[in-house]
Parts: C-alpha cells; structure tokens; sequence
C-alpha cells in the first residue's frame, strides 16, 4: 500500500468512527412513577401508575407503557404536557382517551377503570402548543424536553379534570 492511500484509509476510518461517535443512541429509556403529589396543585389521590417510554432516536419515534390504578374519579384522558416540574404546561402528545375526550384520530382508549395502554408515537402525533414555541411535528423538541427534565406524563379524570396523577420525566 502507498503511504497516500494508507492515510486515505486511516481518514476514512477516523471519519467513519467520529460519525459513529456523534450519532444519537439507538435508545433511551424512561420511566417515571405517577402520584397525587406530583399533580399541581397536589392533590392527596391514593391512585398509582407509572409511564413507561422508549426513545428510538434513530426511527424517530417514542413507545409508551401507562399503567394507572385507583383513581378517584373516572379516567377521561392522558397525555404529555412540556413544562418544568411545578408548572403546567400544554398538551404536547395524547397517550389515550375516552369518549368524552377521544384526542386527536388514533388516539387508543384509556383503560376503565384502570389498567395498561401501549403506544408509538411519531412526529404526526404532535400537539401544537404555539405558546411555548411547539410546533406540528416537532417530536425532536419534544424529546429534547423530556431529556431536559421539562416534560412530564399526567392522567386526568372526572374529579381532578387538571391532573389526578402526575410524574415528571427525567
């Protein structure tokens, strides 16, 4: 081998494994508890759940586990919201709803009274939220707020329409 195509194959290695290197993970993921307390304003629940996400950088998607129990009040809806723990913040993806609430088309049904609901959710799955700078489709800024602490899962129902249980995602 010449010493010209030796150092275009030793760059071409060294490209190669600095792109490997800057590339996102294939997967992350996150799991969070959901309670009363974490609801704002806290409200004393015995209900449990928990949310369970898998970040898939590379299909651009994110799969869900929420599994809620012993709400006090019936189950109307669930979702992701961005905001920082203590504040509310908008609806940013639907994780399920009921016929009162049904969410955006293909939303699945929450479970009644409780139990497991499963999901993949996509850049088409976005709510807009125009006032904390959310746009249609942009699932990347979503993930960017649930990687940054600012983002967390809640589950409403008919006696705390704001929130019955809540967890912020880290």
């Amino acid at each position: 081998m010449t010493m010209r195509r030796t150092l275009l194959t030793l760059s071409a290695v060294a490209g190669t494994a600095l792109a490997l290197a800057a590339a996102p993970a294939a997967g992350e993921r996150v799991n969070v508890t959901l309670t009363g307390f974490e609801e704002v304003p806290v409200n004393t629940s015995s209900a449990s759940g928990s949310l369970r996400l898998f970040i898939d950088d590379r299909q651009g998607t994110i799969d869900y586990e929420l599994t809620f129990e012993g709400l006090q009040g019936n189950v109307t809806q669930a979702h992701i919201h961005v905001a920082q723990a203590g504040v509310n913040g908008g609806i940013v993806l639907w994780l399920c709803g009921t016929g009162t609430n049904p969410g955006p088309a293909g939303t699945p049904a929450c479970p009644s009274p409780g139990g497991t609901v499963t999901g993949t959710l996509t850049s088409n799955n976005v709510t807009p939220v125009p006032g904390q700078l959310i746009g249609a489709g942009e699932l990347d800024e979503i993930i960017r707020a649930i990687r940054a602490g600012k983002a967390y899962g809640n589950v409403h129902s008919s006696l705390a329409p704001g929130g019955e249980i809540r967890g912020q995602l880290h």
